[in-house]
């Protein structure tokens, strides 16, 4: 395997630090043909599909790459913004607001973010930051809660890349966030601020994404975080055990996913005489195709259909200053031992403050 061209290593180069923060992926654009592109590359992905390999490649490529596209863009094109796809926006976003905070704080570090799948893909980032310098990559998912479907592909593209580099820098990953303090709290805030506003539910549904259920029994913790993080915001929240519950959603395919799912539950809970659900969706640090159409737009009218009255969606943590202010301090924990001030250079640093502030940055 030949490795990528760098450039030439020089005698008593200093260390520099990056932060790579990296989300799922999104199509260029709500058709069918960019949406073709972005599922091929997506569930072509070992980590996200487990089925044999021929078995699969001929139900995507025969069935799935034929039909879905179509339906899918058009969902796409129902949440797309003037600026592009909104999980594109809040990642860019949440990665320059990252970059303001950790230069308020003094720190010398440079923040990029990336796509594991489609547009600004993780390999071509790193190389970005080999051309700047870079000796020391610390990698951050908008993931909270650990799964091999998501995090370890991150990973995996990490090291994919790492093979074919020949000087590669010094690396270091963020499992899981799903238990830190300051990321319930924010969740919690979040929640609180919009009830203050809107008043409460009857039933909070705390909606994770799905994955199939025997990855639970193959030894992934992801569904025991969800369950960590929706009890800890419960608490947070001073919340009786028959006030919330935890479902999944976006199921695909035949097979048993983990459950209970998030539509089937809201329907039941319309039949039933519930009259207001209150939907957050904790896994998700940034709104996308799952919480603004899968959510508030496809189980809202489910519930609606099934005798609800009202159906409220918490939109996810997005630009919230307590979310960026828990992301900053998940990184600088994550940084120690690697000197990340005394290379400041005033201007950078006043530059990455004047950024911070003009968003809206806290200390």
């Amino acid at each position: 395997m030949p490795f990528n061209p760098e450039p030439p290593y020089s005698h008593g180069q200093p260390a520099r630090t990056a932060v790579l923060y990296c989300n799922l992926g999104t199509p260029d654009e709500p058709t069918p043909a960019a949406v073709r592109r972005y599922l091929a590359e997506f569930l072509s992905d070992r980590r996200v599909v487990e089925i044999p390999r021929l078995l699969w490649m001929l139900i995507l490529h025969g069935i799935i790459l034929r039909f879905r596209p179509a339906k899918s863009a058009a969902k796409y094109a129902s949440i797309w913004t003037p600026e592009g796809s909104p999980l594109k926006v809040w990642t860019e976003k949440q990665a320059k607001l990252l970059q303001g905070w950790l230069g308020q704080r003094n720190h010398y570090v440079k923040v990029r973010w990336a796509m594991r799948y489609g547009s600004t893909p993780i390999a071509s980032e790193l190389d970005a930051m080999m051309a700047d310098g870079v000796t020391r990559v610390l990698v951050i998912t908008a993931y909270p809660q650990y799964s091999a479907t998501t995090t370890a592909s991150v990973q995996d593209a990490v090291y994919e890349w790492a093979q074919r580099t020949r000087n590669v820098p010094e690396l270091r990953f963020v499992k899981h966030y799903h238990d830190h303090s300051d990321y319930i709290g924010a969740l919690a805030a979040s929640v609180e601020r919009y009830w203050r506003k809107n008043g409460v539910p009857d039933k909070l549904v705390m909606s994770f994404h799905g994955v199939p259920e025997r990855t639970l029994h193959l030894g992934d913790p992801y569904h025991c975080e969800c369950y960590k993080t929706a009890r800890l915001l419960a608490q947070r929240l001073g919340l009786e055990k028959d006030h919330f519950m935890v479902t999944f959603q976006s199921r695909l395919g035949r097979a048993k996913w983990l459950e209970p799912y998030t539509e089937p539950t809201l329907i039941e809970l319309g039949k039933s005489g519930t009259k207001r659900v209150d939907v957050i969706c904790p896994g998700f640090t940034s709104d996308c195709l799952e919480t603004l159409e899968e959510i508030n737009i496809e189980a809202r009218a489910a519930f609606l259909r099934s005798g609800g009255k009202e159906f409220h969606y918490i939109p996810c943590l997005n630009d919230d200053p307590e979310w960026i202010t828990a992301l900053c301090n998940l990184t600088q924990t994550h940084l120690q031992g690697w000197n990340t001030l005394e290379m400041a250079d005033p201007r950078t640093l006043q530059r990455s403050r004047d950024a911070a502030l003009a968003m809206g940055a806290t200390d």
